[in-house]
């Protein structure tokens, strides 16, 4: 069982950047597509980035094209989202998430192990 546990979340104003952490209990993490999703109080899970295990491969989500970049680090078993030019918009809980099949992009249902998020919380 892959643990994630993400990191790196906060209140920060509009115009700040972030960067989130999701560091893996295992080193298997390093085949596996990780992908970032977003939530906040009743809204829709919203689809954030992808990256497929070599790093080489990485989409986004409409809304984060440009501010956002998603990158890893195997050898430390960690996944990063760089997060720029915050909008209170992006306000949500992050969580990211892991598939080990290598197909899984937008679809939260797709991914086969979960964490339990981090806050970002951004005022105007």
């Amino acid at each position: 069982q892959v643990q994630l546990v993400e990191s790196g979340g906060g209140l920060v104003q509009a115009g700040d950047s972030l960067r989130l952490s999701c560091v893996a209990s295992e080193d298997s993490i390093s085949t596996y597509t990780i992908g970032w999703f977003r939530q906040a109080p009743g809204k829709e899970r919203d689809f954030v980035a992808v990256i497929g295990w070599s790093g080489t491969n990485s989409y986004y989500g409409d809304s984060v094209k440009g501010r956002f970049t998603i990158s890893r680090d195997n050898a430390k078993n960690t996944v990063y989202l760089q997060m720029s030019g915050l909008k209170p918009d992006d306000t949500g809980d992050y969580t990211c998430a892991a598939d080990v099949s290598g197909y899984a992009g937008r679809r939260f249902e797709d991914y086969d192990y979960y964490g339990r998020g981090t806050q970002v919380t951004v005022s105007s």
